[in-house]
């Protein structure tokens, strides 16, 4: 039996603007998302933010209905039994909500324990093993107001673990959180798949996702664009260089201008403080582009600039900008047309994208 299953999911939410008429306006947030989970895998489920990934994982642990299609957890459907499906699952989101500052983390997981059902007589064995396998014993009579964001994330890890759920939630469990605390947190979550339970991952940090996950569904603007191992979806960019220019100061034109460079395949950028990472993505062994790329960037004070093979991040930008593409082509055709192209699973070694219809853009 499969842990989750998702079959053609969609999410539609309805709002109404205007005054004194109003209007009904509807945003598709979801659009017919399929993919399953393994028992014991560990599933990275990425995207730009609206991508469509917290509305996702919020219908698959009941918090939202399906507008239409389909999902279990472990055979239980999570709109006709979300009771059952709530036994077998644990939630744990990124940010600083569903603590209480004033208690102690030992009274945090006491009061939950309550919540979750938890028998009274293994509580403080229960609280016991989760607060040593995230790190916290010796400090769970502090109040949770003195932790730090990486020890509150440790906490909401093992609260969400109260009720030894097979199916555990990882809503951007890191995000805010130093590198270090960030480490310890990869850790915890390995340990977690290594023992058997079953987690889904959300997160923004490619490394992240790189290093724990099994496979990785990348999805973008409510669909999913590709469906893979890690190492599958680098082999979608195995044919390209990476060029890493350390700029100041690059705008959103200038952007532009190395886009339409030709043989550039991809172009992102990352602020870091004053400095910018500008990642040029070309055909493999494009040496000659490296004199039209940076005078594109001309009037731009230039840093170091490196050449590297593609990572996991790499392949993710192209995916996604792959959709973004196929979005705007959908958005030019003529009314009632739709324009989807073939997406879907991610073969092994070819780098070929294997299609399932309507979901998605092929890299």
């Amino acid at each position: 039996m499969l842990a989750i299953e998702a079959d053609a999911l969609r999410r539609t939410y309805t709002s109404r603007t205007g005054w004194p008429k109003s209007r009904r306006t509807e945003s598709e947030a979801v659009r017919g998302v399929t993919f399953d989970v393994a028992p014991g895998e560990l599933f990275g489920l990425l995207g730009p933010n609206g991508a469509g990934k917290t509305t996702t994982i919020k219908m698959l642990n009941t918090l939202l209905l399906p507008t239409s299609g389909t999902a279990r957890v472990f055979g239980h459907d999570v709109a006709r039994d979300p009771v059952a499906v709530r036994r077998r699952i644990g939630y744990v989101f990124g940010g600083d909500r569903g603590l209480y500052d004033r208690l102690s983390a030992l009274d945090n997981l006491r009061y939950f324990a309550e919540l979750y059902g938890v028998p009274a007589r293994a509580q403080k064995r229960r609280i016991t093993e989760l607060l040593d396998l995230v790190g916290l014993l010796g400090r769970e009579k502090e109040k949770v107001e003195g932790y730090s964001r990486g020890m509150r994330q440790r906490l909401h890890i093992a609260r969400g673990l109260l009720h030894r759920p097979d199916v555990l939630f990882l809503d951007e469990p890191s995000i805010g959180v130093d590198p270090v605390a960030a480490r310890d947190l990869r850790r915890t979550v390995a340990d977690l798949a290594a023992t058997g339970t079953t987690v889904l991952l959300t997160t923004h940090y490619m490394a992240e996702a790189d290093e724990l996950c099994d496979r990785i569904a990348v999805i973008a603007g409510g669909r999913i664009r590709a469906l893979g191992t890690p190492d599958s979806l680098k082999s979608l960019v195995r044919e390209r260089d990476v060029l890493e220019i350390e700029a100041y100061g690059v705008d959103e034109e200038r952007l532009d201008r190395l886009r339409r460079v030709p043989g550039v395949r991809g172009v992102a950028a990352e602020d870091r403080g004053a400095l910018q990472t500008v990642t040029v993505q070309t055909g493999r062994g494009a040496a000659e582009l490296h004199g039209p790329v940076l005078a594109a960037l001309q009037g731009v004070r230039l840093g170091r600039v490196t050449s590297r093979e593609p990572s996991l991040e790499d392949a993710y930008i192209a995916i996604v900008e792959g959709a973004d593409a196929a979005t705007v082509t959908g958005t030019a055709t003529s009314a009632g047309t739709h324009t989807g192209t073939s997406a879907g699973t991610v073969g092994g070694g070819a780098g070929a994208v294997e299609g399932t219809a309507s979901q998605g853009a092929a890299v």
